[in-house]
Formats: structure tokens, sequence, C-alpha cells
């Protein structure tokens, strides 16, 4: 029965070896996919932010422009 067993758990662990291998190698690759998310997140959170700002902006062109007209509208 030994002479089974032990080549049966050598294959195991061999078998848990390469999975174990297999598992570290996917943790690398998400850990740099998650890097570069990260990376595009923060790219995103800055570009709305100075898209708010632009927004911002132009509505207070907008409503300058708008209150010009209508002043101008009341003197006409």
């Amino acid at each position: 029965m030994l002479e089974n067993t032990l080549p049966q758990l050598e294959q195991l662990i061999e078998r848990i070896i390469d999975k174990n291998n297999q598992l570290q190698s996917k943790v690398v690759e998400l850990e740099q996919q998650k890097s570069v998310l990260v990376d595009e997140n923060e790219t995103l959170q800055l570009e709305i932010l100075e898209n708010e700002g632009k927004q911002t902006q132009t509505n207070d062109v907008l409503t300058s422009l708008l209150g010009k007209l209508q002043s101008a509208e009341v003197v006409s």
C-alpha cells in the first residue's frame, strides 16, 4: 500500500506546487492590472475636476452674456 501511496502523494504535491505557481503568476498579473487601473482612475478624476472647472467658467460666461442681452432688451 505504501508503494502506491507515496507516488500518489508525490504526484499530488507536484500538482499543488504547479497550481500554486500558476496562482502566484496570476496574482502578479492582477496586481499589475490594478496598478494600471488605479493610474487611469486618478487621471480620469483629474480630468473630471478640470472639466467641472471649465463647465463652471462657461456657465459664468453664459450667465453674464444672458444678463447683457436682457439689459440690452430693456434699454431697447
